[in-house]
């Protein structure tokens, strides 16, 4: 049955669903809430430089009257968070293939892929009006 596991031995910890490694839960953890930090750090920075800069337009019932502010603002936080769940899944696999608990990672992955796409939508919302 673990003949062709490729030098992964039968006991592996991930086939027997104990997965209690609080050091790489904690390392996974700090990875998906630093990703989160620069995304909303990105988020606030580029709302204040876009309400900042609205002398142009000060007319504007909205607080972004900018075509290329109301895209930055859309797009970087989503981006960012998107390249943070490609790393996390990359870690997955980095952490797999040493034999480590991988699934704290795998499950950092899914959340900042979840957050980037509630982040994409919200996005949307403000690209459409």
């Amino acid at each position: 049955m673990f003949e062709g596991t490729r030098g992964h031995e039968p006991d592996r910890r991930d086939i027997e669903k104990r997965w209690d490694d609080p050091p790489e839960i904690r390392r996974a953890t700090r990875y998906a809430v630093s990703v989160l930090a620069v995304a909303l750090v990105a988020a606030i920075l580029l709302g204040l430089w876009a309400y900042l800069g609205r002398s142009n337009c000060a007319a504007s019932t909205t607080p972004v009257c900018g075509t290329a502010d109301r895209y930055l603002l859309a797009i970087v936080p989503a981006a960012v968070l998107m390249v943070g769940g490609v790393g996390a899944f990359f870690e997955t696999y980095a952490v797999w293939k040493r034999g480590g608990t991988w699934p704290a990672w795998q499950g950092a992955g899914w959340a900042l892929f979840l957050l980037m796409l509630v982040c994409a939508a919200l996005g949307a919302g403000v690209l459409a009006t």
